[in-house]
């Protein structure tokens, strides 16, 4: 495991365990652990799914176990029991930002042309 991947610890883990569905059918899940530190190593990074490191497993399993779980609400869950557990108000922080940029900003026509 390398310093630069996030890696839930060991309490975190256990404080994530008991909120997670059990009903599941078909072949058994993979490491959870495994799969939801590399779901927030890439929510983190803000990169794309398919650019997350090989220490997670299978980029697809990533991506499908997080949309499938939004879907049945597990992270809205997760996310409720966690803030309600309480812990200092700086720790809990969701941040909203909106940038707006006028049209011309995408670089488009328009602007001085230079001739070289």
């Amino acid at each position: 495991m390398s310093r630069e991947h996030f890696w839930l610890t060991d309490e975190q883990f256990s404080r994530l365990e008991p909120l997670l569905p059990t009903n599941t059918r078909g072949k058994p899940r993979v490491d959870d652990r495994r799969v939801i530190s590399g779901i927030v190593h890439v929510l983190r990074s803000g990169g794309r799914w398919v650019d997350a490191p090989d220490a997670y497993g299978p980029r697809k399993t990533l991506y499908n176990r997080f949309v499938r779980w939004a879907d049945k609400g597990v992270w809205m869950d997760v996310f409720h029991a966690l803030a309600s557990a309480g812990g200092p108000p700086a720790e809990v922080l969701i941040d909203s930002s909106a940038v707006r940029a006028h049209r011309c900003a995408s670089g488009g026509k328009g602007g001085r042309k230079i001739r070289l």
